[in-house]
């Protein structure tokens, strides 16, 4: 159950900088997202990132749900998400650590940038590091 509590501070952490970005706030929001010529491939508003803050807490919620530490939980989350979001949630992270081969991800070719340089040393690590966890957490529930 490990697995799931350090997914859970990870994103509850993600989360939290978006709600703050949300807010108003610009610590590293500028290394936020990757960039073409100096110019931002991105820009998601406010509202914009605190959709992204809710979707970030709410996988939060969902792996303390899974281990059964979020018991109330259970008669919200859908079957099907209940059934297959832990390996859509390995997915998806397995996925943003590859990267697209151009701007994110490990093998991305644009390597000239402040966040090319933080994604090489932590955003895919950290997201190769929550589906590693997430794979983990699967495989140790099934034994249950």
């Amino acid at each position: 159950m490990i697995p799931a509590f350090i997914n859970f501070i990870i994103l509850l952490v993600i989360s939290g900088i978006h709600i703050y970005w949300g807010l108003g706030g610009n610590w590293g929001l500028r290394e936020s997202v990757p960039e073409r010529n100096g110019s931002k491939l991105l820009r998601p508003g406010r509202f914009i990132t605190l959709v992204v803050a809710i979707i970030f807490g709410g996988m939060a919620l969902f792996y303390l749900a899974k281990i059964g530490r979020l018991p109330i939980a259970g008669s919200f989350i859908p079957t099907w998400l209940n059934q297959y979001g832990l390996w859509l949630l390995a997915g998806i992270f397995l996925l943003r650590a590859i990267g697209d081969f151009r701007y994110v991800g490990f093998f991305k070719q644009i390597r000239n940038s402040r966040f090319a340089d933080l994604d090489t040393k932590f955003y895919a690590p950290l997201c190769l590091l929550l589906s590693a966890n997430t794979f983990l957490l699967i495989f140790s529930l099934s034994k249950l």
